[in-house]
């Protein structure tokens, strides 16, 4: 691997697995987690995803920075900066220096959130009305037990249905970058810039993380963006609906889910995995090595597979709207300083650790109009100046609920 660094820390920065900052179990080289910890996941968003600033689901639905036009793929990055100290010399402040293609200036302001009083409240409501069928796995029928129906009135009343399984523990969760598990904080995107990531933007070459809260982190990546990921589909026998896409290069695995409803009705909600596993980290990015369990646990198809049938039954119940998204899941690059001695007797702690985290996703319409192509043939708004859309700032975050419905506001693309 390439690096810019001084000759400390070129020798001291290594690639690991996610988790190798970990001492053994049962070893005592390790004295302390790390200083610092850094996570980048870049995501390349196509369809109506791009569309809507990385809509198509949990963590692309947060108001990511994109820029472009029309139903070209769009790029999302999103920078955060964990740290065990408190700001040396008033107000915390750090900035991710960029390579110049990556087209966001020398650097982009990695900014602590401000926390007010109003934010987890819970806002009183109507008492929430309709049902949501659950379905899963592939295949021209629903297998025996589908779908499990959710009454929400009777949720909220504190009864469950039978069969409710969101499989949750199935799902490994990974360490992550959050303001709630670090002293001090930073991410971007964030109010601060107008700053977007352009389509042709590129992140090869060196990165630098400095503030005045964490070690200074450097690193060299050579995986830039993936490309996209375009997701068809077409009528099957019986009323089945066909599921396809092209093979992402790097991909290590694939997930697919749709949403249907109809009119005053039922909402329906099919997910490609054998089992009841929705939502949460399968949203996210996940590691090679996660990805890899999860296919042998039958929750992520394999990257040899490029199609998946949707059960009849998920547009009987849901009627002819029908939303499409589909994650391909990508490589993965981890740093850390200084790296492990050799000698297991000398005590190791590492500075800091940083990982960059890769996928590509993508939402349609099944059974509707190519959005994308038509945005792309209309050319934007003719009134709107010349790269005006690249001008607005980042949408505010909106508060979700937690629980079931705001899991759902957020893969509708809510923005929560």
């Amino acid at each position: 691997m390439r690096h810019f660094l001084s000759p400390r820390f070129a020798r001291g920065v290594l690639c690991l697995s996610p988790l190798a900052f970990l001492a053994t179990p049962g070893s005592s080289q390790q004295n302390g987690g790390p200083i610092a910890r850094y996570s980048m996941d870049v995501g390349t968003m196509s369809g109506m995803a791009a569309m809507a600033g990385g809509g198509g689901g949990m963590g692309g639905a947060m108001g990511m920075m994109f820029g472009g036009r029309g139903n070209q793929a769009m790029h999302e990055l999103v920078l955060r900066l964990g740290s065990t100290q408190a700001p040396a010399g008033g107000a915390p402040k750090a900035d991710h220096f960029m390579p110049a293609i990556a087209g966001l200036g020398a650097s982009v302001p990695l900014v602590t959130p401000r926390v007010t009083p109003s934010e987890g409240e819970t806002i009183p409501g109507e008492r929430p009305k309709g049902r949501l069928l659950i379905y899963w796995g592939c295949g021209a029928k629903a297998a025996a037990g589908q779908p499990v129906v959710v009454d929400f009135a009777k949720v909220a009343k504190g009864q469950i249905p039978p069969g409710l399984y969101m499989n949750a523990g199935s799902v490994p969760q990974e360490w992550q970058v959050r303001f709630n598990n670090s002293k001090t904080y930073g991410e971007w995107p964030n109010g601060q810039t107008r700053k977007v990531v352009g389509p042709d933007a590129s992140l090869i070459g060196d990165h630098r993380i400095a503030g005045n809260y964490a070690p200074e982190i450097k690193f060299a990546l050579n995986q830039d963006f993936m490309p996209p990921i375009t997701g068809r589909s077409r009528a099957a026998a019986g009323g089945a609906t066909e599921l396809t896409w092209n093979a992402v290069p790097k991909a290590t695995g694939y997930y697919a889910w749709v949403f249907s409803a109809k009119e005053g009705g039922d909402m329906v909600w099919w997910a490609s995995s054998a089992s009841q596993a929705f939502g949460g980290p399968v949203w996210d990015w996940l590691s090679p090595a996660a990805v890899q369990s999860l296919i042998g646990k039958k929750i992520v198809m394999p990257p040899t597979q490029t199609s998946c049938t949707v059960p009849a039954e998920v547009q009987q119940s849901g009627g002819e709207f029908m939303m499409g998204t589909l994650y391909a899941y990508g490589p993965e690059a981890n740093f850390v300083y200084p790296p492990r001695p050799a000698d297991p007797k000398i005590i190791w702690k590492p500075e800091w650790i940083a990982r960059v985290r890769y996928r590509a996703n993508t939402m349609w319409m099944l059974n509707g109009p190519d959005m994308g192509a038509m945005m792309s043939q209309r050319g934007g708004d003719e009134d709107e100046p010349e790269g005006a859309q690249q001008q607005r700032p980042a949408p505010k975050k909106k508060k979700c609920g937690s629980g079931l419905g705001g899991m759902l506001a957020g893969a509708m693309g809510s923005g929560c």
